[in-house]
């Protein structure tokens, strides 16, 4: 998927091969409704995602559907035991992006990580999971992923975001460190932008770690894929802190070998543990 290599490639070195059609399927419906308002403008996107939704609960209710994306994602839910309340969340957060108004505080973040990322990572996360990811405790792991790779994807997009007019670090914790939304368009190299950026990915850092537990709760055929996602974030993140206020200037770009390097070890360690 073009929106994270990294993550498809090891989906596709990782995971088991029965498994990855579902996991390509939900990731692929998710980012297409993320996308349709995302581009276009304002009342155009809101014309687009009405009629997306509509195909959507059609295709949902009746079983027939003609656009091969969505007959994908439905025939990947109903082979999973995807819960449709799942999809039904995720078609009503992703509603914030038609309007994004910016988070004020980490409340207003940890909402939109409840009424968006969340039901995200349910539709791919908890597709590997028997009954779509039903089961409470897995679900409150899956929402500790969404919540540390949702912060780290927020810091890697910094810059794109602000010249999209979009910031989504809150504006308290911008106040906190005497940071102001000029300073990060202008890309300034100060040492309150700085203390910004590591303090944010500290607490994305705290997240992953907390939300390893998955680990343990997936099947484990799948935990070599969902270790190797942990740790690529992780390494975002370490990435992020080394450039510091530069990530207000241009996007976070994986490193290729670097990446390579985790699909290598993940792989062995996936043959040792066999």
């Amino acid at each position: 998927m073009r929106s994270d290599p990294a993550a498809y490639t090891a989906a596709r070195v990782l995971a088991p091969a029965a498994s990855q059609p579902h996991l390509l399927a939900g990731f692929a419906f998710a980012s297409f409704t993320d996308d349709v308002c995302d581009s276009g403008a304002l009342e155009e996107r809101r014309r687009r995602f009405d009629r997306w939704v509509g195909l959507v609960r059609t295709g949902w209710d009746t079983g027939r559907v003609e656009h091969p994306l969505l007959r994908a994602f439905l025939h990947t839910s109903a082979e999973c035991g995807l819960p449709r309340h799942w999809v039904e969340s995720y078609l009503d957060g992703t509603q914030i992006d038609l309007g994004f108004p910016g988070f004020v505080s980490e409340s207003d973040y940890q909402a939109y990580i409840d009424q968006l990322t969340w039901p995200f990572a349910m539709l791919t996360t908890g597709l590997v999971q028997p009954g779509g990811g039903d089961d409470e405790q897995f679900a409150r792991s899956c929402r500790l992923l969404a919540d540390g790779c949702q912060r780290t994807d927020f810091l890697a997009d910094l810059a794109e975001d602000l010249r999209g007019g979009n910031l989504y670090l809150p504006t308290d914790d911008l106040q906190r460190h005497g940071v102001t939304r000029g300073d990060l368009e202008q890309g300034r190299d100060t040492p309150g932008v700085r203390a910004l950026i590591s303090a944010t990915a500290d607490t994305a850092h705290a997240t992953l770690q907390r939300a390893s537990r998955i680990v343990d709760e997936v099947p484990e055929p799948h935990r070599p894929l969902v270790r190797c996602v942990l740790r690529l974030h992780h390494q975002r993140l370490r990435a992020i802190t080394s450039r510091g206020a530069g990530v207000a200037r241009g996007p976070l770009r994986d490193r290729p070998v670097a990446c390579l390097r985790l699909l290598v070890q993940e792989s062995r360690s996936a043959v040792e543990r066999a």
